[in-house]
């Protein structure tokens, strides 16, 4: 079972009375129905609706641990304290550095996490978005394991589980571009938070166009950034690159008109194929109309 230490992640405690009441307003995951050792992602949006900061959260004692990208973590940390005001909440840094990930996709790995004495991992915290694909995969703070980044990597690209950075820049994308709104990490039940009339409106409305795909080529990708077109004509980006496996956040309207017509798809040079991820029940559209399940 692989255990990947992922060094570029970093940890905030959200912590004191009103610290459920405070991120339930502010961020869009539904944190009232979290469960004990379930981590959902999530995000702060900007007012128009854009991804801020992405995160995974989970409960820590009567708190909150929130798992970020080391990079976003000081100007997350800044922007909680901002909307604090006189909450009764706390908002540190955790002394733990880093966040391994270990997987199992058998039947034994779906009754938890065990290490090689076959005693089951208490520690750890189960990831919603892999969940949803038939995977159990666990977060844990700290160093745990020394596997290859690169084997993580190449199981969230066949998945379909994007990451800020390498997938999408950070104010560039709607929270229905990265699947938020199929794994999780996306509430349209609960109360206002930032940005949430806007994800709404876009729900309601049908509006989404941009979607994660995984895709893949007979040779290696080129390189990540590399644009993805139909006809000349552009569709997306490659995103996470391993091999000849990727992953982009495209047109689908687009796509799927192309790929309806035959019309090769190219990464630069390099004929593509796309696929959206199984487990969000998504369909490209043939026509302007968006996918749907």
């Amino acid at each position: 079972m692989p255990a990947v230490f992922l060094n570029d992640r970093s940890l905030l405690l959200v912590s004191g009375a009103e610290a459920q009441s405070f991120l339930q307003n502010l961020i869009t995951t539904d944190i009232t129905s979290l469960g004990a050792d379930e981590a959902r992602p999530g995000a702060l949006l900007t007012p128009q609706g854009k991804i801020l900061f992405d995160f995974m959260i989970w409960q820590d004692g009567d708190g909150y641990m929130i798992e970020t990208d080391a990079g976003q973590r000081d100007g997350l940390l800044k922007r909680l304290t901002m909307y604090k005001l006189r909450a009764a909440v706390t908002l540190a840094t955790s002394t733990e550095e880093g966040v391994t990930v270990s997987w199992s996709e058998d039947a034994e790995g779906s009754q938890g996490v065990r290490d090689s004495q076959g005693v089951r991992d208490s520690q750890g915290v189960r990831d919603s978005r892999f969940a949803k694909a038939g995977v159990t995969l666990i977060r844990r703070p700290g160093k745990h394991g020394d596997g290859n980044e690169a084997l993580y990597d190449a199981l969230r690209i066949s998945h379909g589980i994007v990451t800020s950075g390498s997938d999408f820049a950070l104010q560039d994308a709607f929270p229905h571009d990265v699947l938020m709104d199929f794994n999780g990490g996306l509430s349209f039940r609960k109360g206002c938070y930032v940005g949430q009339e806007v994800v709404s409106r876009m729900q309601h409305r049908g509006t989404a166009r941009r979607r994660v795909v995984t895709v893949s080529a007979a040779t290696t990708l080129p390189e990540t950034g590399t644009e993805i077109t139909a006809g000349g004509k552009p569709v997306g980006a490659l995103g996470s690159v391993e091999g000849g496996s990727g992953l982009a956040i495209v047109r689908i309207d687009r796509a799927g008109a192309a790929m309806a017509a035959g019309t090769p798809l190219l990464a630069g040079e390099t004929p593509v194929s796309l696929v959206l991820p199984a487990w969000s029940g998504l369909v490209f559209p043939t026509s302007g109309d968006e996918a749907s399940a």
